[in-house]
This record gives C-alpha cells, structure tokens and sequence, in this order.
C-alpha cells in the first residue's frame, strides 16, 4: 500500500493589488514566505494554485520577482510537485510562456486551454518515477473559448450555451483521466487519487461586498454546480471565489479563498489554506489558518461613533488600513481634521471616507461625493439616474454593463 500523500491547496494571490491606492508587497512578500515554510512543516508534496496568480495581465517586474523566487524556493523543497492554472486575472500567455523551464522545476503551468484537453491532465510521479496523482487541470474558461456566437441570441440563451460549454469541456478532460487513471491502476496496482482543479463560480457561491470578485458568472445561468465534477473525484481544489468555503456542502470539493483580505468587506475574517492529505484515493481535508500580515478595519456610525472607534484603534499602536462609513444623521463638519488628529504618529492609517448617506443625497441633488466613493457600477448608476432611464430597463442595461467589464477584463493584454 502507498504511503499517504500530502497537498496544498491555494489560490487568488493577486500578486501586485493595491488597496485604494496603496501597495502591498510587503504583505505579498510575507504570505509566501509563510507558504514556503508551510510546505516545508507540513511535508507537503505537491503544491496546487487554481488560479488568479497575479492581479492583472501585466503583472509589475516586482510581482513577477516575488513568483518566480518563491517557486525556485519551493523547487528545494520537500514538494515535488507545483501546479499553477490561469485564472481570470491572469494573462494565459504570459504563465504559458515560461512553462518548459519552469518544467524543469517541476512546476506544471496550465495558462490557458488548448485544442487538445490531453494538456489539462497531468500524471504526478514520485521520486522513483512510479505514478501518484492524476490533476485535471483546467484553467478559467473564457466565453470565447467554449461558446459560438450566434447572430440574435437572448442573454439567456447565452448564458445558458456558456454553462453547457463549461459542463462539456469539464467532461471531456475528466473523462481522458479516468482512462488514464485505469492505466495507471494497470501499472501500479492501486487507485490513484483523481484531483480536479478549476477557476470558476460554483453555484451558491458566498460572496462578500468589497472582495474584490468581478461579477463573470455571479448571479447568472452560467454558475454552475458541482456535478460537473465526476464521483470518482477524490477532491476539486478551487479558485475564484475569495471566501473559504466547501461545494454543495462537500468536504472533498472547496475553495482555498484569497490568503489576504481583497476589501474591507473582509475585514476580520479568518483566511486559510487546505491541506488534503491522501490515503489512497480517498481524501481528509485540514484548513490551516493564513496570518495576518495587515489588519483591516472597517467601522461604520454617527460622527460620535466614528471618533470613539477611531480613537480606541489608534491607542493600540498597531499598522491598521481603515475605511470609515459615515451613517446616520448629524453634520460631517471638521470630521475628516479631527480623525487626522487622532491618527497622527499611530500605525492607524485611514484609506477610504464614505458617506452612506451619499445614495439618498444624490438623488435630492445635494451629494458632494467624489470618484474616490464610487466604484464602476456605482458610476454606471448615476449615469442611469441622469438619464432617467426607466426602473424596468436597469437590470438589463446591468447585466450587458458587467458582460461588457468581464470581456474586457478577460483580454490578454501579452498576446499576440
């Protein structure tokens, strides 16, 4: 009988966001050091990250020094294996063009899907070169990757070809591995673990306001649910999704979530990554607290409120990043001086000032909100609102809007 066999399981680094302006390298720098000595405690063989490596397809040269020196680092480790698949932050292109070095590694890049879904399943080996684990390794599926377009289609229509095509391509490679894995059955004796790896939205899904997810399939048809998955699978190891949390209610299919807070809609909530650990196929699953590298704060109320909680976080000397939403009724005045005050010479840092009364004012005219408080659907609103656009379009308009941002986002600036 084969010995145990130990993963880890991360996702949506984000090497290279800022938070309203401010970077965070330092925290970057120190979740991977973390993860490194992580690997190295745990006896981790094979490192699994499902996607969303970097922030943006033209990640900075200090994010791509942080990748590349962390898995160099990992490369002398105990772990054997690492497995990286693109998501939809990522430029397919540019995690794809290193990969034959990075082979040398031992590092396994799936940037971006092929004509041949034989790419996407990869047949682990051990030192002695006898098989361990079967990966489906499927990165996220672009719109144009999976659907055809049709001339007069609904949205509905679309959205629903866009599930199917993700449905049919997740068959497709599991269904190569299950052959593969009879081969291997045939060389070894024994059944290999089968782990699925994805970058998408699983239907019922958790969200949180503020961390940072881009709406692709939230709250659409084309969420899908974790049938796509086959019943053989010993465990599908997720990305997208920024809040740890199982399938379906499974514990064998899960998301890792984001190792830092994306947003203050984050704020205090405990981040983590899974150990999965293998006694032949089947598989028991750990999740092992992420530090806190920054605290984040959020604190909303009246001026009185406010002053009383910015003061009691100030007094305890420690680096906090703080957004403040203003509630209730009373005048703002000199709120934002006296906060200054208060702050001045602590590690307490306020980066973000909103008026959530700001809604209500804008629409008597009276808002002296700034581009600063809004975000891009927020804008998109008040260019709805200006234009009087009747109640019933909106949610139509909305959702052409977001398609309209995730087709964009999903251009791979590197390409050619």
């Amino acid at each position: 009988m084969r010995a145990s066999l130990r993963i880890l399981h991360t996702s949506d680094w984000h090497l290279g966001r800022a938070l309203y302006g401010r970077k965070r390298y330092e925290e970057f720098e120190a979740f991977l050091s973390w993860l490194e000595a992580t690997i190295r405690r745990e006896r981790a063989e094979v490192l699994l990250v499902a996607g969303d490596v970097f922030d943006s397809t033209a990640p900075s040269n200090r994010a791509q020094a942080l990748y590349y020196t962390f898995l160099c680092r990992v490369a002398g480790s105990c772990c054997r294996h690492v497995v990286l698949i693109g998501g939809n932050h990522d430029s397919p292109s540019f995690l794809d063009a290193p990969k034959e070095l990075l082979r040398a590694l031992r590092v396994h890049v799936v940037g971006a899907i092929s004509g041949d879904p034989a790419e996407e399943v990869l047949l682990l080996r051990d030192e002695a070169g006898v098989p361990e684990l079967l990966i489906c390794a499927v990165p996220f599926l672009r719109d144009r990757d999976i659907r055809t377009v049709e001339a007069g289609e609904s949205p509905d229509e679309k959205e629903r070809k866009l599930a199917q095509g993700i449905c049919d391509h997740y068959a497709r490679v599991c269904s190569l591995a299950e052959r593969r894995r009879k081969e291997a059955r045939a060389e070894t004796g024994e059944e290999l673990p089968l782990v699925v790896m994805g970058h998408l939205f699983a239907a019922g899904g958790e969200t949180v306001e503020g961390d940072g997810v881009r709406d692709l399939y939230v709250g659409s048809l084309s969420a899908v649910t974790s049938s796509i998955f086959p019943e053989s699978t010993s465990y599908a190891a997720l990305g997208h999704l920024h809040v740890p949390q199982r399938v379906d209610g499974s514990e064998r299919f899960r998301y890792s979530g984001s190792p830092l807070p994306m947003g203050f809609g984050e704020a205090g909530r405990e981040k983590s990554v899974c150990l999965v650990e293998f006694s032949g196929a089947a598989a028991t699953v750990t999740l092992l607290p992420v530090p806190c590298f920054r605290r984040l704060e959020r604190l909303r109320g009246g001026r009185e409120e406010i002053l009383s909680g910015v003061e009691r976080l100030a007094a305890e000397k420690e680096s906090i990043w703080l957004e403040v939403v203003l509630e209730g009724d009373g005048a703002v005045g000199d709120l934002r001086e006296q906060l200054e005050e208060v702050t001045a010479g602590t590690g307490l840092e306020i980066l973000r000032m909103k008026d959530g009364r700001m809604l209500e004012r804008a629409l008597e005219g009276l808002s002296e909100e700034t581009l600063d408080d809004l975000d891009e659907e927020d804008v998109f609103g008040r260019c709805l609102e200006s234009r009087r656009v009747p109640d019933e379009q909106r949610p139509e308009l909305l959702r052409t809007y977001r398609e309209t941002r995730a087709s964009l986002d999903g251009e791979d600036s590197r390409a050619e």
